[in-house]
């Protein structure tokens, strides 16, 4: 394991050499399996990048649920998915009525990722409810998934040790029920809050990062640059996270080992592209490369 210190200890690959991922090696299946929720009408990419993120962090076998209108137009993207059509609601979003659905899915999963793509909080909300008490597995929550932890601030609690929340800052707030300016001006404490009112791991932050355990363990990521601001990129971070959930890292490993992988990717990108310009889906196909860094 890392060498957290109690105001953050810095991820670097050093630190991540010293807390090994499990052994990838084996068939797909030990790999791990990865059901990714999300999606709407409007939003195919959100679970898109997510579900290419879990592939090339190293899942093994992969599972997408969203709405049925979209859910062809994914199947082509990612032949090496199987994809489920639910019904939508009124938003465009995933129906409730979908509920068990996802349940028999999420029963042969090791990791299930909750949000990406989903438009409209009270949707989220309304689904989630009928969803994550049943849930046995790691859990990855993102986006605004995180609405269901609003209404139900214990609701992920039967998860704990294997729960992690990806909200960025602006959804922290929103889920604490505290202003974006005060998110902003402490970002670790607001993190940290959650984490605590949830139970669970929490991962938030923008250029400045923080992975924040319940109880107050903190890694600090400052991996990343002004490129990885760009639309879709959390997707892809929540995609990094639940594939490496699935293959057995513990949500605060997963949290610290994706966060930097994806940070680093867009260094990488900045070196070749430059500060702005290059997209989300970039991100994508640079993780295996920032892993074989790390794992020399």
């Amino acid at each position: 394991m890392g060498d957290p210190a109690e105001d953050g200890a810095v991820i670097t690959a050093a630190l991540l050499r010293r807390w090994r991922l499990p052994d990838p090696a084996g068939n797909k299946d030990a790999k791990g399996r990865v059901l990714i929720v999300g999606g709407g009408a409007a939003t195919a990419g959100a679970i898109l990048l997510a579900a290419e993120a879990a592939l090339r962090i190293g899942a093994g076998k992969l599972k997408m649920a969203t709405v049925a209108a979209t859910a062809p137009l994914l199947s082509t993207a990612v032949p090496e998915a199987f994809v489920a059509g639910l019904p939508a609601g009124e938003t465009g979003d995933i129906s409730p009525a979908a509920a068990e659905v996802i349940l028999d899915l999420a029963a042969s999963a090791d990791a299930v990722l909750l949000g990406p793509g989903i438009t409209d909080p009270e949707a989220a909300t309304a689904l989630l409810e009928l969803v994550v008490p049943h849930l046995d597995t790691r859990v990855v929550i993102d986006a605004l998934g995180t609405a269901y932890l609003t209404a139900h601030p214990d609701g992920v609690r039967h998860l704990e040790g294997r729960v992690l929340l990806t909200p960025n800052s602006v959804e922290l707030a929103r889920t604490l029920g505290a202003s974006h300016d005060d998110v902003d001006a402490d970002v670790h404490a607001a993190t940290a809050a959650l984490a605590r009112q949830t139970g669970a791991v929490v991962l938030s932050g923008s250029a400045l990062s923080y992975v924040v355990t319940p109880d107050g363990t903190t890694w600090r990521n400052e991996a990343g640059g002004p490129g990885v601001a760009a639309s879709g990129s959390g997707d892809v971070k929540a995609g990094a996270v639940v594939g490496l959930c699935a293959r057995g890292a513990s949500p605060e490993q997963s949290a610290a080992w994706g966060s930097f992988a994806h940070g680093r990717a867009g260094e990488r990108l900045t070196a070749s592209v430059g500060r702005v310009g290059f997209l989300a889906r970039e991100l994508v196909t640079e993780l295996p490369r920032v892993l074989a860094e790390i794992e020399v």
